[in-house]
């Protein structure tokens, strides 16, 4: 057995795990199964990669191991944190802003007079999405009546986003006039980040949601933004996520995709509107 030196004293050094075959098809099958996600072959590394911390904490000589663990009874807290490092989360202030300009131009002043407008941001990730639809509405609405809610599946991308805290680096996503009105700079131990305005954090409504599950909120919405997170899913799993969506989208409601996602081929009843962007009959 090697060892490394460590304080003058010996101790055993960790040999990293290869993941076989069977042991990348268990773990693929399980997060199939919990959060409908579609890993190929060319995700083994990366599977491989993002669990090996893991592995190492608990001082594991396998995946198979560690699989045994999460899916025990008595390890859901480890699943959930399995689960967190294999969603993909990248996102980032006014992203795909032909959206954002849509929202701002067409669906803001289009609202209903004296009644709410709601918004759903599905898998928000750690953010910046619902924070960048609520410096919309602030700007547009002020006191009106609106209200965001915003759902992710990982635990811990969430409690970033209910913090409203991000790097400096992210203020050049954001338009200036935005910047100046709602974001905060950090100063002291907080020096290098931003803070979003209170009055926004007030306004958003973060909550943990695996999209191939019903709905857990009561509300309609007058628009849903499912954006960068289709595309990991199979077609038969989009078609669910999607149907499970639509009864809590208004008569007349949008319902935005990101511009490399489309579903004009999955027979939903959506009117295309443009290009990514999809309205429910009626209203």
């Amino acid at each position: 057995m090697q060892y490394a030196l460590q304080n003058h004293e010996l101790f055993p050094a960790y040999s990293a795990p290869k993941l076989g075959d069977d042991e990348f098809e268990l773990l693929s099958s399980l997060i199939f199964k919990i959060a409908g996600i579609t890993m190929s072959s060319v995700k083994k590394p990366l599977v491989a990669s993002r669990l090996m911390k893991r592995l190492k904490h608990y001082n594991m000589l396998s995946y198979g191991e560690y699989y045994r663990m999460i899916t025990d009874a008595s390890g859901k807290a480890e699943l959930q944190t399995a689960i967190d490092l294999l969603t993909t989360n990248e996102t980032h202030f006014f992203r795909e802003p032909k959206h954002f300009d849509f929202f701002r131009q067409i669906i803001i002043p289009g609202r209903r007079n004296g009644r709410s407008l709601r918004v759903w941001s599905a898998a928000c990730s750690s953010g910046e999405e619902p924070y960048t639809l609520a410096m919309l509405l602030d700007d547009a609405l002020g006191s009106e009546p609106w209200e965001i809610q915003a759902s992710d599946l990982s635990s811990r991308v969430l409690e970033q986003a209910r913090s409203g805290m991000y790097p400096d680096a992210r203020m050049a996503e954001i338009p200036k006039r935005y910047l100046y009105r709602y974001c905060l700079k950090g100063v002291g131990t907080q020096s290098g980040m931003m803070l979003m305005e209170k009055k926004l954090r007030d306004r958003i409504y973060f909550f943990q949601h695996n999209l191939t599950s019903p709905p857990p909120v009561k509300a309609e919405f007058d628009v849903i933004f499912l954006r960068n997170v289709l595309i990991y899913f199979n077609k038969s799993t989009k078609r669910q996520v999607v149907e499970l969506l639509l009864p809590t989208l208004r008569k007349g409601g949008f319902f935005l995709v990101s511009h490399s996602e489309t579903l004009t081929y999955l027979g939903l009843p959506l009117e295309t509107i443009a290009p990514s962007i999809y309205r429910k009959p009626g209203g």
